[in-house]
């Protein structure tokens, strides 16, 4: 499945249940934790996901990262990584009130 087959994230973002986002001394990265095994995330997948809090959608992310990387031609990878990490399932949409 190409990025561009890939479904917009919509909505608020979070961690999708039954993985657990932490930061894994042992590795030195962060990781994400679920019954099966552990994935390791690099630096920018990290960082990426760590504001996937539940308040933030895909833009507010951008613009978050965008504050930190400034000049930084960084959206369209990143809403690359968030449509690719809620097709493997690590993040889900947080339902709103309508």
């Amino acid at each position: 499945m190409g990025a561009s087959d890939m479904p917009a994230c919509v909505g608020p973002l979070a961690i999708a249940r039954p993985f657990r986002f932490q930061w894994e001394p042992a590795q030195d990265a962060h990781v994400l934790l679920f019954p099966e095994g552990m994935v390791t995330l690099n630096d920018s997948a990290g960082r990426t996901l760590a504001l996937c809090d539940g308040t933030r959608d895909a833009d507010a992310i951008i613009a978050e990262l965008m504050l930190q990387f400034p000049g930084a031609d960084l959206a369209d990878n990143v809403r690359d990584f968030l449509a690719l990490a809620q097709v493997r399932g690590w993040i889900a949409a947080v339902p709103t009130a309508s």
